[in-house]
């Protein structure tokens, strides 16, 4: 007697249940992928948009200190995105915002002086006082010289800061800061390398969306060598 018609009909229904499984795994795996995509995109934008509105703020509340975040320098001359800050932490001291200035940043291996020294000796060219200007000579990264500029302030009992750094770092900066337990606001340069241009804007927010998304991620630094020291 011949069977196989018989097996056929059996097996065709469990077949249809593999194809009906598998076709319902395949979209529930395409709705997965889109989903994650789309909250993907989602973060980024929220980030971008998050960084350029804090881009804009200048909050010149008092303060205890202002913290000038470092960048390049070249032989105890500020570079260009360097001096742009310094000249806003000049004004911001000029108009009382707060009695003493910090100057932060380490130096690169072969470098004579680190980016705080050559910092504190522009503003002191520029007639701040010596002793309101504190120099801490450590940091290869904005996370390292948040850090070591937290334990500085708490040494000297103070707490409260207005953070200058370029417009598009402000965000990045100041989550930092907090982080590190400090009271902190944001008084970005307007002038200088990192505001000159629409590219230069668009290419600062871009990056630190990416370092923002980054560091609060995984807590630490994805400094790359412009916030690092340009």
């Amino acid at each position: 007697m011949n069977t196989a018609p018989s097996r056929e009909r059996h097996d065709l229904p469990r077949a249809e249940a593999r194809l009906g499984f598998v076709g319902t795994f395949a979209r529930w795996t395409r709705r997965v992928i889109v989903g994650v995509v789309l909250i993907a995109v989602a973060l980024v934008f929220g980030t971008a948009v998050r960084v350029w509105q804090v881009a804009r703020i200048d909050d010149v509340s008092s303060a205890d200190a202002i913290v000038v975040l470092g960048a390049a320098q070249y032989s105890g001359t500020p570079s260009s995105v360097f001096e742009a800050r310094l000249e806003q932490a000049y004004k911001l001291y000029e108009q009382g915002v707060a009695p003493e200035v910090i100057t932060v940043g380490g130096k690169q291996e072969g470098d004579e002086y680190t980016e705080a020294a050559s910092g504190k000796n522009y503003l002191m060219s520029r007639g701040v006082p010596a002793d309101s200007i504190t120099a801490v000579e450590e940091g290869s990264d904005t996370l390292l010289s948040i850090e070591a500029v937290s334990e500085t302030m708490g040494e000297q009992g103070i707490n409260s800061a207005v953070l200058v750094s370029d417009p598009w770092h402000s965000l990045r900066t100041r989550t930092m800061a907090r982080d590190a337990g400090l009271d902190a606001w944001t008084a970005p340069t307007r002038q200088g390398p990192a505001v000159f241009t629409r590219e230069s804007q668009l290419h600062g927010i871009a990056r630190e969306t990416g370092a923002l998304i980054w560091y609060q991620l995984t807590h630490f630094s994805a400094d790359f060598p412009y916030t690092a020291g340009q």
